[in-house]
């Protein structure tokens, strides 16, 4: 039996898709109503974010202002999944482009749970892929740290973005897919 080299990749190429877990795609998944804003307006604050899907694109934006009247200052938006198995994989990847701004992207473990798990980063205005190691993920509840072991579960139910930089600021942040690997 003769062998091509599609014989000896297919089952390397298999493996590579295997260990990707897709957790978004927005240039497939364009159901915006799965994600839900989240501003300082449940504490009083005035700032405002929304969420939509630029669907010929495959683009998920989040955008808007972040106020500090009222003692406010945050947007956020999140979703939530059924339990999402980590497996062995140990990192979530995300690309996207943003606006040079600071962001949290965040976990939630379980839904009754009070805290977050939180990984700040920054944005350059250019498409990017921000890998996050979820062991790098520390526990937080309303910005302030708690004295608990950084991520470490097997499963979360929620992912979110937030913006909260203590300045008013309008905000833009296009995201095109975020994967577990």
């Amino acid at each position: 039996m003769k062998h091509t080299i599609v014989d000896f990749l297919f089952p390397i190429l298999f493996m590579i898709s295997d260990a990707k877990l897709i957790l978004v795609d927005f240039s497939k998944d364009v159901n915006v109503t799965k994600w839900r804003v989240v501003d300082d307006v449940v504490m009083g604050g005035r700032s405002y974010g929304s969420m939509r899907v630029l669907h010929n694109e495959g683009i998920g934006v989040f955008s808007g202002t972040v106020s500090l009247e009222n003692n406010g200052g945050f947007s956020s938006i999140r979703t939530r999944l059924s339990p999402v198995k980590i497996e062995d994989r140990e990192n979530i990847v995300i690309k996207l482009k943003g606006d040079g701004k600071n962001y949290q992207f965040r976990l939630r473990h379980q839904m009754r749970d009070y805290h977050s798990y939180i990984y700040d980063f920054e944005t350059t205005g250019e498409w990017e892929i921000i890998t996050i190691p979820l062991i790098g993920m520390k526990p937080q509840f309303r910005g302030r740290p708690l004295n608990m072991d950084n991520f470490d579960h097997d499963t979360f139910v929620e992912m979110a973005f937030l913006i909260g930089n203590k300045r008013a600021e309008s905000f833009h942040l296009q995201i095109q897919e975020i994967y577990l690997e």
